[in-house]
């Protein structure tokens, strides 16, 4: 990761894309096979850990703080994850409702930045809204599959478009600079 901070943003972009399809196919590997369900879940959450770090990198030029916090929420959803796995927690809370402030704090994040198109935004904050159905089982039980949807739309239509677009690096740098002024004339 250390790497990645040359490179550029359009670069980090494609590459957070790429991880977001790994954790795409390592999810649906984990879905339809038994025998290879544990190494398929341990390369989504270690694939997704990547995209949350690259994705804050991205949008940290929008809000560092809303963007940390992002980080934060992602990091807690996939411990959670890691420990339902292994049957090492008391309760059983779905990750995907972490995940949901996730998809909404990026969508709003995205939204507002002037380097990724605002429907990007839209989808990830209506994905988000039918990861955080799961904070109630049977609400999402009921929901089920349609509260899957809006996620898988979302984070899918984002992969495709940070894997083929990545973001208008022109746009980028001008608000990261303006960020970063921003910070230097906060008190």
């Amino acid at each position: 990761m250390a790497g990645m901070a040359g490179a550029s943003p359009r670069l980090r972009a494609r590459i957070a894309g790429f991880f977001w399809l790994v954790t795409f196919v390592a999810g649906v590997v984990a879905l339809m096979s038994a025998s290879a369900r544990l190494a398929a879940d341990l390369i989504a959450t270690a694939s997704y850990l990547v995209v949350t770090l690259l994705i804050y990198g991205l949008l940290k030029a929008v809000n560092r703080n809303l963007a940390l916090l992002g980080v934060l929420v992602s990091l807690v959803g996939l411990a959670i994850g890691v420990l339902n796995r292994f049957d090492l927690t008391p309760f059983r809370l779905s990750p995907l409702v972490f995940f949901g402030f996730h998809c909404l704090l990026t969508g709003y994040l995205i939204f507002c930045s002037t380097f990724l198109p605002r429907v990007l935004g839209a989808l990830m904050a209506f994905g988000g809204l039918g990861w955080l159905t799961f904070s109630s089982p049977s609400l999402a039980k009921y929901l089920a599959p349609y509260n899957l949807a809006p996620g898988m739309i979302a984070e899918g239509v984002l992969t495709l478009w940070l894997l083929v677009m990545g973001v208008n690096e022109r746009r980028w740098l001008e608000q990261a600079g303006a960020s970063a002024e921003r910070s230097r004339t906060e008190p």
